[in-house]
Parts: structure tokens; C-alpha cells; sequence
């Protein structure tokens, strides 16, 4: 586990100004008042990660983001905590709720079980939990309709493939990771309902709700076996959904030396890990970083509420990145296509569902 307290300077500073009109003869103008420091505001904001850890350039990264611009916005210090594991997650929640925070945040679908005992024991504390709802008047939790925009990514995937195969993979057969998969394969059959196409997407059977996944969100052997049998079926795009399990599937495709694109999940992978830019087609945005910063601030002020946060195409919460390098491989027509099917997305002229829609 890992503890890290982030300072920021409070500079905060309420300038008292005053101008005097000297007439020729009279005394000298009062001396003007010393500028006064405001008092600091008196809130710690914390937050804990699942086992992804804080560097996975993805989902656990971008809710740090949100908390550490928040703080320095506010000029306070907040707390961060890593989880090494599932087992740290309780432990990890009552050691923020022990430290005097007034608003903790709990980062993923499986820290449900650490936030419900803590927040149901800690009336007086407000909680945020990302991916999951857990039910309070002290407990917001934060959602996305993610569906929606991995039906983008799987539309672009069938579009930039060349051999007609595309594939997915999960860490965990989770709601947060199985509602990317969803869209993407449904993504690729509206391409080839489109076109007229066959692209196959491999890794997920829509209708089963069944597909590949390496049993945890860590990179490693099991990933980069899974990322590879997928490479050996032929396809020459992957949407691996679970943090850092990416990076495995970055390796997968550099030791195939064949031409595959890589799409991310939840950050715009292309600028969080410039070691793989190069490979990244395009990422399915989920706007963890935003939604954190607003409850923090909101908390901050007083404004807390426990309403569900749900991110959508239509209010910006879920998107789909740009095709930085890939811009000049894609099809021509392809941005054009991604903008009208936004548009009909949120207009409700197609219809994209998931059984994990919150």
C-alpha cells in the first residue's frame, strides 16, 4: 500500500485596496492595511485505487488526475492510497476514514463491498464510488453509459481492419469491462450491417455474454497470451479492456511484426503513454478525471449530493479520442460517419445497450 499526500500552496490572498485624495497642506494619508491572508479551507479529500495501481495510464490514473487538479484548485491537501490487492481494500478504506477524511473516493466496481460497510458505519463522511452504485444519502456514485462509445471504437476497428478480423479481451467479467466489449462488437455489426461487410470481431459473444479474459487487470503471461491468440486469428485490431493488461497486448503486437492497431480504454492512451502512441488507433473515453474533480469541488462547497453520475455521449462524460497518427490511415469518410453516428446515438435513432448500462 502505498500512502501519497500531495501539497499544494494555499497563495491565497484577500487584497484590501484603498486610494486617499492628499490635499496640498494636510497631513499624510493614513497608512494603507497589510494585505490579510484568507483562512485555509478546512477539507481533506481522499481517495483509493483498485489493484491497478495509480500508474496504469488508464482508469485508476485519470481518477487521480481529477482528485490532485481539484485539490490544487481548492489548496488543500488530499490523500491518495493504492491498493496492492482485493484484500487491501477494506483495510485501505477504514485507514482514509481513520485519517480524518471528509470525502473519500473509492476507485472501481470492486471496492462495492469496502464502500457500503464504510459508508453505512460513517454517516458523517461522503463517499464517491466510480463504476458501481452503492446505495446512501452520503454516497454518490459515478457511472458511464460506456456502451455507447465502444460502439464508435468497434465501428472504426471494422473500418481500419485490412484482414476483416478484429478482436476484444477483458481482465475481469465485470459490468465496467463488459459494457466496452458489448459496444464493440455491436459497433462492428453496424459497420457490417452499413457496408455490407463481414468483419468478424473475435473475443466476445454478444449474445452469450461470454469471451476471453486473463483473470485480473495486471500485465503479464496471461495477457500476453491472450492478446497473441487473438493476433494468431488473424486480427489486425484489439480493444483490450482492464488498465494495464494493455500493455501486454502492446508487446503481443510488436513481437508479431505485423501492422495491428491498438485502441485504449478510459484515458486518451495516446498522450498517457507516449511508449505506445505509435500503435494506438484510437481510445474509448470514459471522463473519470472530470467527474472527480466536480464531486471534490462540489463536496468542498458544501454542495455534496448522492445523485447517480451517469457520463453519456450527449452530456461528455463517454467520447472516443482522436486518431492522432492514424488520421492519415483511416478512412477519409470515417470522421464525417463517427460524428453522424454520435448524432444519432444521442437522438435515439440507434439504439446501443448493454446489460451492464447503469
Amino acid at each position: 500500500m502505498i500512502n501519497t499526500t500531495r501539497k499544494r500552496g494555499m497563495g491565497a490572498f484577500a487584497l484590501l485596496g484603498a486610494s486617499a485624495l492628499v490635499l496640498a497642506g494636510c497631513a499624510a494619508a493614513p497608512e494603507a492595511e497589510a494585505p490579510e491572508e484568507t483562512e485555509a479551507l478546512d477539507f481533506l479529500p481522499c481517495i483509493v485505487s483498485d489493484a491497478g495501481g495509480w500508474d496504469d495510464k488508464s482508469f485508476n490514473e485519470a481518477a487521480y488526475d481529477g482528485i490532485e487538479e481539484a485539490a490544487g484548485d481548492l489548496g488543500v491537501d488530499f490523500i491518495a492510497v493504492e491498493s496492492a490487492d482485493e484484500n487491501a481494500y477494506g483495510p485501505n478504506v477504514q485507514n482514509l476514514v481513520d485519517q480524518g477524511c471528509d470525502l473519500i473516493v473509492t476507485v472501481g466496481f470492486l471496492l462495492n463491498e469496502a464502500t457500503a460497510t464504510a459508508s453505512a458505519a460513517n454517516p458523517d463522511i461522503n463517499f464517491a464510488i466510480i463504476d458501481d452504485f452503492v446505495e446512501g444519502d452520503n454516497v454518490k456514485p459515478i457511472l458511464f453509459n460506456t456502451v455507447e462509445a465502444a460502439f464508435l471504437a468497434g465501428y472504426a476497428a471494422a473500418s481500419y481492419s485490412e484482414t476483416g478480423v478484429v478482436g476484444t479481451f477483458g481482465g475481469i467479467p465485470i459490468p465496467p469491462v463488459t459494457i466496452f466489449m458489448d459496444g464493440f462488437v455491436q459497433g462492428v455489426s453496424h459497420y457490417n450491417d452499413t457496408k455490407g461487410t463481414s468483419v468478424q470481431a473475435l473475443g466476445w459473444d454478444l449474445d452469450g455474454q461470454t469471451g476471453a479474459f486473463t483473470g485480473g487487470f495486471a500485465p503479464g503471461t496471461e495477457a500476453l497470451t491472450t492478446a497473441q491468440g487473438l493476433i494468431d486469428q488473424n486480427a489486425d485490431v484489439l480493444l483490450p479492456v482492464g488498465g494495464p493488461i494493455y500493455f501486454s497486448a502492446a508487446e503481443a503486437i510488436r513481437d508479431s511484426g505485423r501492422s495491428i492497431a491498438l485502441m485504449g480504454v478510459d484515458k486518451d492512451v495516446f498522450l498517457s503513454d507516449p511508449d505506445i502512441a505509435d500503435l494506438l488507433l484510437t481510445s474509448v473515453l470514459k471522463n473519470i478525471a472530470v467527474a472527480v474533480y466536480d464531486v471534490v469541488t462540489a463536496a468542498a462547497g458544501g454542495n455534496f449530493d448522492s445523485s447517480t453520475y451517469v457520463g453519456t455521449l450527449e452530456n461528455g462524460g463517454v467520447g472516443l479520442a482522436p486518431f492522432h497518427d492514424f488520421e492519415s490511415s483511416v478512412d477519409a469518410e470515417l470522421a464525417g460517419e463517427i460524428e453522424a453516428l454520435i448524432a444519432a446515438i444521442i437522438a435515439g435513432e440507434i439504439e446501443v445497450t448493454s446489460p451492464a448500462s447503469p
